[in-house]
């Protein structure tokens, strides 16, 4: 069957899309972070990238994946928060970052994972390590097993709390996807990234996430530094209700990696918007249906249709629907039958899938006669016409 486009035009006020990953505006901010990224929350959409693939050595800010694996044993009922786990010599000698954990300790899991998320406590890494897998290496095995599952494939662990080892490393994408986790999966959990500061032992700190203490709405994740790496920052902030999801490494200072920080987040805020453009079960166009019951078919948005965009481009997009036409009876509501493809003008195509909005049985035989004369008086003007309408379809989709 000949292929169908029909143009759609968006109504005002009318927001648009389903959620796409794209790369909108890579070379639009200089860093002077050595690994980069920041995607918008809800799209996925790519704002910035340098070095975003290249395993690097990703300091205490691996300690998420620690947290995963933590975090997935209480989901799964293998522990709770109120279970205590001892404190070995192993632990309370390890040097870097530390809760100030003792052999005399029994800390609750609870005040471990505020010992990680929020003192970045080496020590209590190992305890959980420890407790979980019986040593730490042996749970590093496991967190790069699981990380491979997940997708990460430029995550090698060699210890729970990302102390330099050569074989160590994670991408900066790595990082943020793990980071997307600890929203997305263990979101009970989250509150615990947002506090400023924890107590232990007598002993008070405080979290060393910048942001936290700023005004631009950051709400948590993971800071890290060694020699090797340089200053870094998994982070994630909010605000009129976006999340900008973050990683930025290798700057030469504690007030460097703040102002970056500060720098990047409010510049995705100020220079992106998301826009929808058809919300769930919004009809976008019709298509015609060959000996069904009904002549067409409404084709709908499966989910809603967002996309991020730099700011005041939206009025700049155009879209077709293209599907294989008329489209046979019967036709099953939800069947994909056709595809969306926005243009936004600025950050390339998007193809999205449209759906049949209802079923549509088959006709009898009336049907079948009305349609055969149709297309047999569709066919008469084509040749009349020298075939031009097909002509202008097909190569509208070339």
């Amino acid at each position: 069957m000949p292929r169908s486009v029909r143009p759609v035009f968006f109504r005002p006020l009318l927001a648009l899309a389903l959620i796409v990953p794209l790369t909108v505006g890579a070379q639009t901010l200089d860093t002077a972070a050595s690994s980069a990224l920041v995607v918008d929350y809800e799209t996925g959409a790519v704002l910035l990238e340098k070095n975003a693939d290249e395993p690097i050595p990703p300091a205490s800010m691996s300690k998420l994946m620690t947290l995963n694996m933590l975090f997935e044993a209480i989901q799964e009922g293998r522990v709770s928060l109120e279970d205590t786990f001892p404190v070995s010599e192993n632990a309370h000698g390890y040097g870097g970052s530390t809760m100030f954990l003792e052999t005399r300790h029994n800390p609750t899991v609870e005040d471990l994972i505020r010992g990680i998320v929020v003192l970045s406590g080496n020590d209590a890494c190992i305890v959980v390590a420890e407790q979980l897998a019986g040593s730490e290496r042996a749970f590093a095995d496991r967190m790069t097993a699981r990380a491979r599952e997940l997708g990460m494939n430029d995550s090698t662990f060699i210890n729970s709390t990302g102390w330099p080892h050569p074989e160590h490393r994670m991408s900066a994408r790595d990082l943020v996807t793990v980071g997307r986790r600890m929203i997305d999966e263990f979101g009970e959990f989250y509150h615990y990234w947002a506090e400023t500061e924890f107590t232990w032992n007598d002993i008070t700190q405080r979290n060393r996430n910048p942001l936290l203490y700023s005004d631009v709405g950051g709400d948590g994740l993971k800071t890290g530094h060694t020699e090797e790496a340089g200053y870094g920052l998994v982070g994630s902030a909010v605000r009129d209700g976006r999340r900008v999801l973050f990683m930025v490494t290798g700057l030469d200072s504690i007030s460097a990696r703040t102002t970056e920080s500060e720098r990047i987040v409010s510049w995705a805020f100020r220079e992106f918007e998301n826009v929808t453009f058809f919300e769930e079960g919004d009809v976008v166009a019709e298509a015609d249906v060959w000996l069904g019951e009904q002549a067409s078919v409404p084709l709908v948005a499966g989910d809603s249709i967002v996309a991020t965009l730099p700011i005041g481009q939206a009025a700049n997009a155009t879209a077709r629907v293209i599907y294989d036409g008329p489209i046979p009876a019967p036709v099953r509501a939800g069947d994909h039958v056709a595809d969306l493809v926005l243009d936004t003008g600025t950050v390339g195509e998007i193809t999205i899938p449209l759906v049949a909005g209802i079923e549509v049985l088959e006709g009898g035989a009336m049907t079948r006669v009305l349609s055969s004369g149709r297309l047999l008086a569709e066919r008469a003007l084509e040749q009349i016409a020298g075939g031009g309408e097909e002509t202008a379809a097909e190569t509208a989709t070339e």
